[in-house]
């Protein structure tokens, strides 16, 4: 084993967790993970259906256009 450190030179950004102020005893809880995962999902779908949005109303514009 070498004593060397080793230097990250990519960007250093860390996601932060939600740690309880009791001490942290090495045990994960599952709903807090269901939770995220959960959270993360709804996010998605909020940016799905932006795109959606977006794609239709530009059919629709192209539609109209053409119908002139």
């Amino acid at each position: 084993m070498s004593a060397e450190k080793i230097i990250n030179t990519k960007d250093n950004t860390i996601d932060t967790l939600e740690v309880d102020e009791k001490a942290f005893s090495g045990r994960v809880d599952i709903n807090n993970l269901l939770a995220r995962v959960r959270n993360e999902k709804q996010e998605e779908n909020k940016v799905n259906f932006i795109f959606f949005i977006m794609f239709t109303v530009l059919v629709l514009i192209v539609g109209i256009l053409l119908s002139f």
